[in-house]
């Protein structure tokens, strides 16, 4: 099948600001793109292309005084799979795991597991390792947390989620990452598109999703603790230890956000439309 996402995001700057850009599809769907993801400013300012230590497409720019305007539009073919479910994906003993997948272990700016290693043994010590346990997180998370935009806080950590018990798809994710990384399993903060394909309509205006991958049976799989099912049509952005890697725009002064608009929906064939 074929999507249609993109953006457009405008900031008010007070002065001359510069700006990390996390806004591009990552590499791995690069062969998957039937239309370039161009990255469009207005005004017209230079942005430097470079990739980030987790292997993201970034930009560097320096964004002038007044309103400038991020966005793009382009249409990306997909296989219409949900997400692969592996029940059976072992876990690795420590001394197993390749090296470069270790700092998945690690506590990080909103994943902090030296605060939730006893409560991770507690609730999780007896679950079957690998896949099942897993899941019992993602199932935990899912029902811990209330999703509501209203919860959003850009300052809330994994610990903040359990406790307030509400947040957006970030907090869900974050607090899975954190209870996967106690029971030593590598896991990775995803960011991207997920529209509302294949399942009901959401008629809340469309902003980009989070999600998360772990590292079993010798490859890395995708969960959503936010949904907790498979999803179809998912476009990933960039992945990293957690939100600060991947954030979307990081600016180097006041910058206030003006206007936010993402767009992702499925391409309709003339007959699939018709019927």
């Amino acid at each position: 099948m074929k999507l249609r996402a993109g953006y457009e995001i405008a900031y008010d700057c007070p002065q001359p600001t510069p700006m990390i850009l996390a806004l591009s599809v990552h590499p791995s769907r690069g062969l998957d793109l039937l239309t370039r993801d161009e990255l469009r400013i207005d005004p017209a300012v230079h942005a430097t292309e470079y990739r980030d230590g987790f292997g993201n497409i970034c930009h560097f720019m320096q964004a002038p005084a007044g309103r400038v305007t991020l966005s793009t539009l382009f249409t990306v073919s997909d296989s219409g799979d949900p997400d692969v479910v592996v029940p059976d994906a072992p876990q690795h003993t420590l001394e197993t795991l390749p090296v470069e997948v270790l700092v998945y272990l690690l506590g990080s700016r909103y994943c902090e597991t030296d605060r939730f290693s006893d409560i991770a043994w507690s609730l999780f010590g007896n679950v079957p390792k690998g896949w099942p346990l897993v899941q019992a997180i993602c199932t935990f998370v899912h029902e811990r947390i209330k999703f509501g935009y209203e919860h959003a806080s850009p300052t809330k950590t994994a610990w903040d989620a359990y406790h307030e018990g509400r947040g957006v798809c970030r907090d869900f994710a974050h607090l899975a990452v954190t209870l996967c990384r106690c029971m030593n399993i590598p896991a990775r903060y995803c960011t991207g598109y997920l529209g509302d394909i294949g399942v009901p309509y959401d008629p809340a205006p469309m902003d980009f999703s989070a999600w998360f991958e772990v590292y079993l049976g010798g490859r890395w799989y995708t969960f959503d603790a936010r949904h907790n099912k498979p999803r179809i049509g998912r476009i990933l952005m960039a992945r990293g230890r957690d939100a600060t890697d991947v954030a979307i725009v990081t600016s180097f002064g006041p910058a206030t956000l003006a206007g936010f608009k993402v767009i992702t929906d499925e391409i309709l064939e003339p007959a699939a439309a018709t019927a």
